[in-house]
């Protein structure tokens, strides 16, 4: 996939990442989940993992960082907290993933019938495109490595001080509704729901830092917060 590296725009499907069944129930609120919880777990699992698909498309660009003010070539945006996480670098890669519009469906048949199961089901999607984010993460991170080059943590519209106005011009350069089917609506909001859009910077030096998550957030009384 080197060519991948390129600011070609391309698409890619994968397989199923492996479940994380704990991630599933921090999602969920469980942090001791009973038998009950456990069996609802699998029953949705069984009946949503069928149902998904794993895309993703993604283009790199030539990335500059002036102050608090960040090129992307295609965009210029105003963010202090990018600017941290993109400072050094001189490339970044664009990317959108989506595990598609049935896990949306299931949630909206069961918020009707069984609550419980749609919160299961909206927790199993935040599971999956995010273990979808990290293999596709994986992946660039080891081919920015075989050109000596060293991945930041993939930052995404919406976090820390981005606006999620930039959405519109990520969706325009990676043609998103065309390529993996997800759309943008007027509320910024994306659809299929369970979807990421993130920047993951290129630098060719080595800044140790935490992955963007739980660790970098002041909200400590935070019901999903992962244990450090």
């Amino acid at each position: 996939m080197m060519s991948a590296m390129t600011s070609t725009l391309l698409v890619k499907n994968y397989s199923e990442p492996p479940v994380n069944r704990k991630e599933i129930l921090r999602y969920m609120g469980c942090k001791e989940p009973d038998s009950q919880v456990l069996t609802l777990m699998e029953a949705s699992l069984e009946e949503a993992l069928p149902k998904m698909i794993y895309k993703v498309c993604f283009r790199r660009f030539d990335v500059s960082v002036s102050g608090d003010d960040i090129d992307l070539t295609f965009t210029k945006i105003h963010s202090p907290s990018l600017a941290k996480n993109l400072n050094g670098c001189g490339s970044a890669v664009l990317f959108a993933a989506t595990v598609g519009i049935e896990t949306d469906r299931l949630i909206a048949k069961y918020s009707r019938i069984s609550p419980a199961k749609a919160l299961c089901f909206q927790a199993i999607g935040a599971e999956r495109i995010e273990s979808l984010c990290d293999v596709f993460n994986g992946e660039i991170a080891g081919e920015a490595g075989a050109q000596g080059l060293f991945t930041r943590p993939r930052f995404s519209p919406g976090y820390g001080d981005l606006s999620l106005e930039v959405q519109k011009d990520f969706f325009r350069v990676l043609d998103c509704p065309r390529k993996i089917g997800l759309s943008l609506n007027e509320s910024l909001l994306m659809s299929p729901s369970k979807s990421v859009t993130a920047l993951i910077g290129l630098s060719d030096t080595e800044k140790p830092c935490k992955k963007t998550s739980c660790a970098d957030c002041s909200k400590t009384d935070c019901n999903f917060r992962r244990n450090q």
